[in-house]
């Protein structure tokens, strides 16, 4: 058996005892590191995550198969010298132009993706400001009124975790003002955070995937002081008819924690802690 064609066979072996060791295609790229979440824009940075690791995986491999085949073919034989060339043309053609191919296409693809993954519709369904401070937040839905004519607006205490509710399926803006200093707006599973800086208005947009529908972590993800580690809220996404329901409900003058309530969730929704995100990919993959 000549040399090639057992690099050959040894990388067929491997693809596919990986894609056989799966039941599908995200099982079999869930060790590539980029976990799964909860909106659109998420999905298209998972397909670049997963495009590009498998690119970088065929040049390696084609790379490793180049670098043992050098060293099967030109083993030593002997003391006598082997020919000596001073260039070959194709291959200093190869090694100059598919770099230049293989950064121009993972570059093209990456201003695609951050363009849609930064772009802001004129009408969003929902829209909300995020107002961060030294502790705490406050989320208000622009587009609301409450009992007092003002928009509705949930903002934590010493006892209670702010909960944001948004709708499943549909698209929110997120307005960030800061009243002091630096803050970072983050929840893990929409994998995208954008600072809150005083004086700047950042806007950023997500599409929640229509089976969204949960409770999140939330946090702080800039050190801003001494009680930055308490700076925690909760996502808790909900169908677009419970999100209605809600409203409905804090327009009526309830409260969070009432409005949840009467949705049926647990303990009115009423968040005092909030659990570490779990990094266990394999566990979320196979749930």
């Amino acid at each position: 058996m000549s040399p090639a064609r057992a690099v050959g066979l040894a990388v067929s072996a491997v693809a596919v005892t990986t894609l056989l060791a799966g039941c599908s295609v995200d099982d079999a790229f869930a060790g590539f590191g980029w976990p799964k979440g909860i909106t659109q824009q998420g999905d298209r940075m998972y397909d670049l995550w997963i495009g590009s690791v498998v690119a970088a995986l065929v040049v390696g491999v084609f790379v490793w198969g180049l670098i043992f085949w050098c060293v099967v073919r030109y083993r030593k034989r002997g003391d006598e010298l082997p020919p000596q060339t001073r260039y070959n043309m194709p291959f200093e053609i190869l090694y100059t132009v598919a770099p230049f191919v293989i950064i121009a296409v993972l570059f093209f693809y990456t201003a695609v993706i951050q363009t849609d993954v930064d772009r802001l519709s004129k009408n969003p369904d929902v829209n909300v400001e995020v107002i961060a401070s030294k502790w705490n937040w406050q989320f208000v839905y622009s587009d609301t009124k409450g009992p007092d004519g003002k928009p509705i607006t949930t903002v934590g205490a010493d006892d209670y975790i702010p909960v944001l509710v948004l709708p499943a399926g549909k698209s929110v803006q997120f307005l960030e003002t800061s009243r002091d200093v630096i803050h970072s707006f983050w929840v893990p599973d929409i994998l995208f955070k954008r600072d809150v800086i005083p004086g700047v208005e950042n806007r950023f947009e997500i599409k929640l995937k229509d089976n969204a529908a949960g409770a999140y972590v939330g946090r702080c993800a800039e050190l801003c002081g001494t009680y930055h580690s308490m700076m925690n809220f909760e996502l808790r996404v909900v169908s677009a008819q419970q999100y209605q329901q809600y409203l409905e409900l804090r327009g009526a003058g309830k409260s969070t924690p009432e409005a949840l309530a009467q949705l049926g969730f647990p303990n009115g929704g009423y968040a005092t802690k909030t659990q570490p995100f779990d990094t266990d990919r394999t566990k979320r993959s196979s749930s």
